[in-house]
């Protein structure tokens, strides 16, 4: 039986062709934006003669850290504070009079030495633990389950702590490259001596970004330095798909006092323009502490004294102990036996008391689960299906 094509097939057929186009043409859009219309790439991109530019990744939240892309696959990490890193495919040449500051990373990149905690959960989330060779943390002290598993099987070696590094250590495992967390900023000296062996050195800044989900996005940007963009995209989303399913929600009203308390008896609090903050926001709460802090510094917290912690959390509706310095608590008493004076407390006699997990900190690839803890508490109570977050007995 033969078919005739008719005017309503063809119009059809061009509707398919027009919406197969355009879901092609917006996928690209996802993550890589072409220049403006002037024909001029964003920033200084023009590195060398030899590489010619083609887009910049596009980022929802992140605001530290920019990734170009070239033909060729090469790929120009820029981070917020200055230093630059050109991602150059494996087997593929070094590009011609490159720019002097730039540090050439060639793939593959392995053999990493971790010293910036937050990064271990994106690279587990990446399937690429096998990268890192060396931990600045030790086993016992890791909360992501691959990270210390891997080091129970002696995949993962402890290198020391980003102030006293193993060099004997790192130079023996043929190390590629060290990723560290802001505090190398106070050991400049090892900085330096692990260039001075050859190893390039890069700063994690996740740390610095305003909104929790920026943190979070860090994962496109190694993503890119593993070959791994895709799972990086996808990684990324699920957290993003948390969030916009709470965002557009009602604020509860509710306020929510996060803290704990030092071995001194002053009590620690995030200050205002702090991600958590920012987080129980997202939830749809109201951080107890409104302008808490001040803005130009990088600290994310504050320490005051009890009478003063008092004066402004004792009418808040929830308390969120931050376990991460001493320890999960499981019950009221335990709290109380910090600080008596806690009993008087709103939240404590209305049995709204919770404890934040001890591994929250090393998840930085569940920040949209933590808001939905949050949102869940908000709205549910100690009935909540949470998962870094737990109501005190």
């Amino acid at each position: 039986m033969g078919f005739t094509i008719t005017r309503e097939n063809k119009m059809v057929k061009k509707k398919w062709y027009f919406l197969f186009f355009s879901m092609v043409f917006m996928t690209f859009l996802v993550s890589c934006a072409k220049t403006e219309d002037t024909g001029k790439a964003p920033g200084d991109t023009d590195i060398s003669p030899s590489l010619v530019y083609d887009c910049r990744m596009e980022l929802d939240y992140a605001e530290e850290f920019t990734v170009d892309y070239y033909d060729g696959g090469y790929a120009l990490i820029t981070i917020s504070e200055g230093s630059r890193f050109l991602i150059v495919p494996e087997n593929a040449p070094i590009p011609e009079k490159l720019d002097g500051d730039i540090v050439i990373l060639q793939q593959p990149i392995d053999h990493i030495y971790l010293v910036a905690t937050a990064v271990m959960d994106m690279f587990q989330s990446l399937n690429g633990l096998d990268t890192i060779r060396l931990s600045g943390t030790k086993a016992e002290n890791w909360y992501v389950e691959g990270a210390k598993a891997a080091m129970d099987r002696g995949d993962m070696l402890y290198a020391g702590k980003y102030n006293a590094p193993d060099y004997e250590r790192i130079l023996a495992e043929n190390c590629k490259l060290a990723i560290e967390n802001t505090m190398i900023g106070h050991a400049p000296e090892v900085r330096e001596k692990l260039e001075s062996f050859g190893i390039p050195v890069f700063v994690d800044y996740s740390s610095y970004e305003k909104h929790p989900l920026g943190r979070t996005e860090w994962v496109k940007l190694y993503g890119t330095l593993l070959g791994k963009t895709e799972e990086a995209q996808k990684a990324f989303n699920a957290q993003k798909k948390i969030l916009e399913e709470i965002s557009g929600q009602e604020n509860t009203g509710k306020t929510v006092a996060y803290f704990y308390i030092t071995t001194n008896g002053t009590v620690n609090v995030r200050k205002s323009s702090d991600y958590v903050p920012k987080m129980i926001e997202l939830a749809g709460g109201k951080y107890i502490f409104g302008n808490l802090g001040d803005d130009g510094s990088r600290s994310s917290s504050v320490n005051m004294q009890m009478e003063e912690f008092y004066a402004t959390a004792k009418d808040a509706d929830y308390l969120i102990y931050n376990s991460t310095i001493d320890g999960e608590l499981q019950t009221v008493d335990q709290l109380l036996g910090k600080c008596d004076l806690l009993k008087d407390f709103k939240a404590v006699k209305e049995g709204n008391v919770w404890c934040a997990s001890g591994d929250f900190y090393q998840a930085s690839m569940s920040l949209g689960t933590f808001i939905s803890d949050v949102h869940q508490m908000l709205l549910y109570g100690k009935d909540a299906s949470t998962v870094y977050i737990y109501p005190l007995a």
